[in-house]
């Protein structure tokens, strides 16, 4: 599979971790696009628990196509998935940054954003994987980007593999992926 962009990245993550039945999280739900395929991959007996604070995102994603009555919306951040979620996933997703289309002053921060994926990285079951977009460049993109990559760098690796895939050759700050995967 060739790799154009994110989403690629992320589809291909989607079709090899994730299998029907399973309980999956949509950290930050955004227009849906995410939270539909995860639904698609889990299937009418898996689970979704879809995440963002902004109520207009729930909307925007409740009004995607779906086939099955599987996903659970929570207007609440990223960061309090625990309270919510019982149980071993097999994947988390999260795409950072602010609602496309949004305000751009409502975005993810670098303190939310490594809690959530310090509670992510403890409900994964084993061969569970955390894929994170990261969009650097704009408002606060760099600082949170930075951060995050500090972050992550020094994830256990006895516990975890960590991959970023980074467009290093293409201009005006492309975004990046980490792909978290317990071991």
């Amino acid at each position: 599979m060739i790799f154009n962009n994110p989403s690629d990245i992320c589809e291909f993550y989607i079709n090899e971790v994730i299998k029907q039945g399973d309980t999956v999280v949509d950290a930050t739900v955004g227009n849906g696009n995410d939270t539909l395929k995860l639904s698609n991959a889990v299937g009418e007996n898996g689970l979704v628990y879809g995440f963002d604070i902004q109520e207009q995102a729930i909307e925007a994603a409740k009004k995607q196509n779906y086939k099955y009555s599987n996903v659970i919306f929570l207007n609440h951040s990223h960061a309090d998935m625990d309270k919510y979620i019982i149980g071993e996933v097999s994947a988390v997703i999260f795409n950072l940054g602010y609602l496309p289309g949004g305000d751009h002053n409502i975005s993810t921060k670098y303190e939310t954003t490594v809690s959530a994926l310090e509670k992510a990285m403890k409900l994964l079951a084993p061969g569970g994987t955390v894929i994170t977009v990261i969009y650097r460049g704009g408002d606060s993109g760099f600082e949170e980007c930075d951060g995050v990559v500090e972050y992550i760098r020094g994830i256990d690796y006895k516990r975890f593999n960590v991959l970023l895939f980074d467009y290093i050759s293409r201009p005006k700050n492309p975004p990046m992926v980490c792909v978290i995967q317990k071991k």
